[in-house]
């Protein structure tokens, strides 16, 4: 007889000292049901596990079911880890964007790299955007009975028809109505306009700003992003890149809105993502113009973030080594290092070391703009820099007799997360070889930017926080 196959949800790994270990779950069991529901994805066992007394059939390795009355706190957990985090298959986009920037990737890069997600889950979940196109009705009403939130919402435009055209999806201007279902439920919205020249820009910005204000206070915020153009766009929707002038236009356009919208709902609501800023060659907001940094992982108010902490920072050492003899001088750091950066940061880390070589004077930095060539010079993150970019330009400097010093600082976010590896999968340890010095990752903090100037020891994998500060005094209690 044909072995029947086991059904629901394999366990990877039961946590010590968990109510699944007492209960005698294992590692390659399988969850099929939690009073008596099926459970289609990780929001349904969160869910349904949120009581003081729940059924849980498991089915053990062997094909035995067992059903466990569990007695419990309303908030506490199993204690287990299923196969896949989502407990289902990720869901892929169905759209064509005409700004899709995986379509602008070159071939032969790793699969992971080609997939484009727009899982409502991964919204909840890791904060991504998502535009609704391959949502039911049923999903949206199964996030309104489990009040999940907030969700990020893709929006691009709130014309029906140009999002259809945009998204190239003739579904895509319908699914907008799900957004009055959403706030007639109260569930906290964020959204997004990837901001196209000539397509979603001047009078239809306009449009999706006022259309979009109407879901105040629920919305509670819009990020306007222009669209990123690789030179990998060939056979692809033609776009160009916004100029001086027209990011002053569009950062004009939210300013106004701001203010009004701050005066009614104490939000600023709408923002303008950090590139429109420095396009125009603007200072960044004020930090209480971000409203809590709530679209900060969107590129809005990082910079004025990044430059706030690393003030405070500065500040904090340069009082406390005025306060404490115990504290090195100023005239004993001596290092020689370099920075290297894209162009989008490069100005304000020129500042931050300019800054830093006036207080330490036998402090050398220089701060290298990589140039992007692998996706185009258009692209101006520090995010998108290949490790092939870092060895070939810097190579040339050191060819060109310009001496890098003892270290080489990048910041962490050109790196695979938890990994030493560049997006062309070219490694820290390649990169060191090749231009025969030590490289640091720096964390995304202006501590840490600090930290890692002032410490030779830096280390990203360390607990960083108020390092410097530490280090000096570990033998007191006074900070």
């Amino acid at each position: 007889m044909k072995q029947k196959q086991p059904t629901g949800h394999l366990i990877k790994e039961v946590y010590p000292d968990s109510i699944a270990e007492e209960l005698e779950i294992e590692a390659g069991d399988s969850l099929l049901s939690i009073n008596g529901n099926d459970i289609e994805d990780v929001f349904d066992y969160r869910y349904l596990i949120k009581d003081d007394y729940i059924e849980v059939l498991i089915r053990k390795a062997d094909g035995e079911e067992w059903l466990l009355e569990i007695d419990k706190d309303f908030d506490e957990d199993l204690g287990i880890e299923f196969d896949s985090s989502l407990m289902s298959e990720y869901k892929s986009c169905t759209n064509k964007c005409i700004f899709c920037f995986i379509d602008q990737m070159p071939p032969g890069m790793r699969d992971t790299l080609y997939f484009k997600d727009d899982d409502s889950r991964l919204s909840f979940l890791q904060g991504n955007y998502i535009t609704l196109t391959n949502m039911k009705q049923k999903d949206i009403d199964r996030i309104i009975q489990m009040h999940l939130a907030p969700i990020n919402i893709s929006v691009q435009t709130t014309n029906p028809e140009l999002r259809c055209k945009m998204l190239n999806n003739r579904f895509a201007g319908e699914k907008l109505t799900f957004l009055h279902d959403l706030y007639d439920a109260h569930i906290e919205m964020n959204g997004q306009i990837v901001l196209c020249k000539g397509v979603n820009d001047g009078e239809e910005l306009e449009r999706s700003i006022q259309d979009l204000s109407a879901f105040l206070p629920f919305m509670r915020s819009v990020s306007i992003v222009p669209a990123g153009i690789t030179k990998f766009r060939s056979e692809l929707h033609p776009l160009e890149l916004f100029g001086k002038q027209e990011a002053e236009a569009v950062i004009d356009l939210i300013e106004k809105h701001q203010k009004e919208y701050f005066e009614e709902y104490g939000l600023h609501f709408i923002h303008a993502s950090d590139e429109w800023y420095i396009t125009a060659e603007r200072n960044f907001p004020e930090e209480e113009r971000y409203d809590g940094y709530i679209q900060l992982e969107n590129g809005v108010g990082m910079m004025r973030l990044f430059i706030n902490e690393f003030e405070e920072a500065l500040s904090a050492y340069l009082t406390l080594e005025n306060d404490r003899r115990s504290l090195p001088g100023k005239d004993s750091l001596n290092r020689t290092l370099t920075i290297a950066t894209g162009k989008l940061a490069y100005p304000t880390l020129c500042s931050f070391a300019d800054q830093l070589m006036k207080h330490f004077p036998n402090l050398h930095i220089q701060v290298v703009c990589i140039r992007n060539d692998f996706f185009g010079e258009t692209i101006t993150v520090s995010g998108l820099i290949t490790g092939q970019d870092l060895i070939q330009q810097l190579s040339d400097l050191q060819a060109a007799g310009k001496e890098l010093g003892a270290a080489l600082l990048l910041p962490s976010n050109m790196l695979r997360s938890g990994e030493m590896v560049f997006l062309d999968d070219v490694t820290v340890t390649e990169l060191e070889e090749a231009l025969h010095l030590r490289v640091t990752p720096i964390d995304s903090s202006g501590q840490d930017f600090l930290n890692a100037i002032l410490d030779p020891d830096y280390s990203m994998n360390r607990n960083n926080e108020a390092f410097v500060y530490q280090k000096a005094y570990k033998d007191t209690n006074d900070y």
